[in-house]
């Protein structure tokens, strides 16, 4: 089941009605009971590796608050991160290890026992295996109190919209929620439904008709000029932002329905004048978490070597990024790129804000515009490599935009005019909310008229345009 079924328009109704009739302390079996039933229509035998990393996870932060031995503590947090770590490891990098030694031994006329294998990945986890070594290092730094009862704890790993693509919550958060769910919420609820109605806009609508584009170029590289593939690759980061940014908007709306508060994802990347504010708006739970529990540890433990300490943990952590969202050297090149990015930016940091102390830079339109055309193309090229299929296909895509323009390959009228169009409101709506906050309000004007007009606008347009049969969100293969 996915947000974008039709078993889901019915599931969720329900559910939404009995968890509010539910007695206040029973809420949380309501919810685990419907997280598990949600993830098991998708493929039931994923559920038993779910209650596995929740089992293990809970049975390992009780060990690591009921000792007082530091070294036992380390051992429990070693234990715990080895074994959650394991199934992801397996489903997502070893067969693609194993294929690759497979074609090695080939090559040498060695004979490997194990043939060539395609695994499954399990959807979701990624996710919630972050989520458990979040909780596991939080307990065991002493910054939240160990959840006792194993009950709530597999309800913060499984939670129904945030398991499949996030957000990667923390159970500092999340916990407090659970065990004593908050009063209904008018506001809140409304608040809810106008995030996900927003969120199923972005996706149905913007990410699957750019995706009719983007998908039909880079489906077939080997066909098409470098026009066409500069074009594609440009509008594939808009494609990921209202993919992942639209199921973001769902899962928070959801959960804000049932009246749980969830961290935001994303906050108008397009408008960021630098690679590293860039990143503080671009799927803003994965690089918190990354920044919390990789690159802060990292920075610490290589202080002695200063700002080159800060380049060496910067480009470790954007390379374990890269490697979580693929087991391919095309994410491994995406992920040094962006370390190699944001570690330039703190090595000409401070020659950098002098420059523009001293010209005043900041405080000019042209100036802020030429900043986030840079920001834009610098993540549109590294983009390349996240979309290609392989390193070849990556640099072949780049070969071609130097040396091959042409005709520019349109695809269908309709499929490009619907496209325009739904990304033109999209980037409105983000640079009215970006620069006029408060001014052309449309689910939240004050005025009822403008209100209506607004929903019923955006429901047509998902109904008129929206791809409702679309596949899987983008970020389920990660």
């Amino acid at each position: 089941m996915v947000f974008t079924s039709f078993n889901f328009l019915i599931f969720f109704p329900i559910l939404a009605v009995l968890y509010w009739i539910t007695p206040s302390r029973f809420k949380w079996i309501t919810l685990l009971a419907a997280s598990y039933f949600f993830y098991i229509n998708i493929k039931p035998v994923y559920a038993f590796l779910l209650a596995g990393v929740t089992l293990t996870t809970w049975l390992f932060t009780v060990l690591i608050a009921k000792t007082g031995n530091e070294q036992h503590k380390k051992l429990y947090l070693t234990i715990n991160i080895i074994l959650v770590l394991l199934p992801l490891f397996f489903f997502k990098y070893f067969g693609t290890f194993n294929n690759e030694v497979f074609t090695l031994m080939q090559a040498w006329n060695v004979r490997w026992p194990l043939p060539e294998m395609t695994l499954l990945l399990p959807i979701g986890i990624s996710f919630y295996t972050f989520m458990a070594i979040g909780y596991t290092v939080d307990v065991y730094n002493e910054d939240i109190d160990v959840e006792k009862n194993p009950g709530i704890l597999a309800l913060f790993v499984s939670f129904f919209p945030l398991i499949l693509s996030g957000p990667i919550e923390r159970a500092g958060n999340m916990l407090p929620q659970f065990r004593k769910p908050p009063a209904f919420d008018y506001d809140l609820f409304v608040k809810g439904l106008k995030l996900a109605l927003w969120g199923y806009f972005m996706k149905l609508v913007v990410a699957e008709r750019l995706g009719m584009y983007v998908n039909a170029v880079y489906g077939n590289v080997e066909y098409h000029n470098g026009s066409s593939l500069l074009l594609a690759s440009l509008i594939y980061p808009f494609q990921v932002y209202a993919d992942l940014g639209g199921y973001s908007l769902i899962a928070i709306g959801v959960a804000n329905v049932l009246g749980i508060k969830v961290i935001p994802n994303f906050n108008r990347p397009f408008f960021a004048g630098s690679m590293s504010e860039f990143w503080r708006r671009w799927h803003m739970s994965l690089i918190s978490w990354l920044t919390d529990y990789v690159y802060t540890p990292l920075s610490f433990s290589f202080r002695r070597y200063k700002i080159w300490g800060i380049v060496l943990a910067l480009m470790i952590t954007f390379m374990i990024s890269g490697i979580w969202h693929g087991a391919a050297l095309t994410f491994v090149v995406w992920g040094l790129m962006q370390g190699v990015f944001l570690s330039t930016e703190a090595l000409t940091n401070k020659r950098r804000s002098a420059f523009e102390v001293k010209y005043r830079l900041n405080r000019k339109t042209w100036y802020l515009i030429f900043t986030m055309v840079v920001t834009y193309f610098l993540f549109s090229i590294s983009q390349i490599f996240g979309r290609a299929e392989n390193l070849d296909d990556a640099f072949l895509v780049f070969r071609r935009i130097f040396t091959d323009p042409g005709p520019l390959f349109l695809g269908p009228p309709a499929t490009f005019i619907n496209g325009s169009i739904a990304l033109s409101l999209l980037m409105f709506k983000d640079f009215t909310d970006e620069f006029y906050p408060g001014r052309f309000l449309l689910f939240e004007n004050p005025g009822k008229v403008v209100r209506t007009i607004s929903y019923s606008l955006v429901i047509i347009l998902i109904l008129l345009i929206g791809i409702l049969d679309s596949g899987q969100f983008i970020y389920f293969q990660f």
